[in-house]
């Protein structure tokens, strides 16, 4: 392998970093109201609306932005192309904290949220929210195990603790030894049940709302939602590495890695084309395109999704020059990543109009603060974990030294 990866020499607390503290700790205020008033207390859901911005945003966007785990896991280990390599660790460990914020959400967004432990006890197989809790339970598992080797390879031999505790070096490097043996002959079946277990579950998180016929818009409402939600997260995941790479590269002077970004999204020109087809194939057949000059609120809402979300990135992806440019990649990757956000928030907040209810939702200030505290918790976590342990590969000189 000729990256290198090592936890950052840098300053861990610089003011992003606090900033990022002080929204965490906002977001934690407004989930112990939760928790103390009930959820009624800091949301304006009602038994019309039981999903808002939780679902729409923490739930399925976070499910589908943290595609990138298993599309990279898939084209550099499956299909045996290790040029893709330094981009993987960066990725495992953003989907990892991605699904570990979609099911901290759940625990905020769910009544009962002590019973979220039922679905394993308690089983209904003809039920596709069942699957997708059991999916979304196995492959959170899944990318902690594929974690532990970067763990074990930053301690292992490494191991002094300090004073009374000296006592567990010896246990912790075994357990380290342990875990480097068990992970290193079984990584292949993490990686394949991975993949499968994302496939599963992002294609029936559309499912969920296919019993919905009279409360989904028509321009979202299809049979092949479950197929549309599968080929946008597959879509959307080399984009969603692209837009991670440059940011964290950016803010923290490393190597830009657009020789490895670059040919990663020409993968992403099919993909996106595909899901496009789909979409817009589907809404001829269907014969839903008539709504699209309706002038109303969710008309408008699906001609950004589809058009700045889909179309425009595609076009510029097309051109190699915007391929080459770390701008144009970036631009064109972000609107991706922001269409598929789009997509989600449409298709279970816009787009979801119950009869019974006119009502329109818009989430409460409470709603807002704990998503952005979940969202920056998100981020402090990653900034601290690739600070001590050996996710980002180092400057090329340095790994060339």
């Amino acid at each position: 392998m000729s990256h290198s990866p090592r936890p950052l020499r840098a300053k861990f607390w610089t003011p992003g970093v606090v900033t990022l503290a002080f929204l965490m700790a906002a977001g934690a205020v407004a989930i112990i109201a939760r928790y103390i008033g009930g959820i009624g207390y800091v949301t304006n859901l009602t038994n019309a609306r039981p999903w808002g911005l939780w679902i729409g945003v923490d739930v399925a966007s976070g499910v589908a932005l943290a595609a990138g785990g298993f599309t990279t896991a898939f084209v550099a280990h499956i299909l045996s192309r290790h040029y893709y390599e330094p981009v993987v660790r960066p990725a495992l460990l953003t989907a990892m904290l991605g699904y570990t914020f979609v099911v901290l959400g759940l625990l905020v967004d769910i009544g009962r949220s002590w019973a979220i432990w039922k679905p394993l006890i308690h089983w209904n197989p003809n039920s596709v929210l069942f699957e997708v809790a059991m999916c979304v339970m196995f492959y959170l598992n899944v990318l902690y195990l594929e974690f532990v080797p970067i763990v074990v390879e930053q301690y292992k031999g490494r191991v002094h603790l300090p004073g009374p505790l000296s006592v567990l070096n010896g246990p912790v490097e075994g357990l380290l030894k342990l875990l480097d043996a068990i992970t290193s002959k079984l990584m292949w079946v993490f990686i394949i049940a991975g993949v499968v277990l994302s496939c599963m579950h992002q294609s029936s998180l559309g499912s969920l709302m296919l019993v919905a016929p009279t409360k989904l818009h028509p321009l979202w409402y299809t049979p092949i939602l479950p197929l549309l939600f599968l080929t946008s997260a597959i879509a959307v995941g080399y984009p969603m590495v692209v837009f991670e790479t440059t940011l964290v590269t950016s803010s923290l002077k490393l190597d830009p890695e657009m020789d490895i970004l670059t040919p990663l999204t020409r993968f992403t020109v099919f993909l996106l084309g595909l899901y496009l087809a789909l979409k817009v194939g589907d809404m001829v057949v269907r014969g839903t395109y008539v709504y699209l000059l309706d002038g109303t609120a969710q008309t408008n809402a699906f001609l950004v999704e589809l058009i700045l979300g889909v179309i425009v990135p595609w076009v510029m992806l097309v051109l190699p020059k915007v391929r080459q440019s770390r701008r144009g990649l970036f631009i064109a990757c972000a609107l991706i990543v922001g269409g598929v956000l789009v997509n989600r928030v449409n298709v279970f907040v816009v787009g979801y109009r119950p009869p019974i209810s006119e009502a329109n939702y818009a989430p409460a200030f409470s709603e807002i603060l704990i998503t952005v505290g979940l969202i920056a918790g998100l981020m402090f976590l990653y900034r601290f974990l690739v600070t001590y342990l050996p996710v980002l590969s180092g400057p090329k000189q340095e790994v060339s030294a």
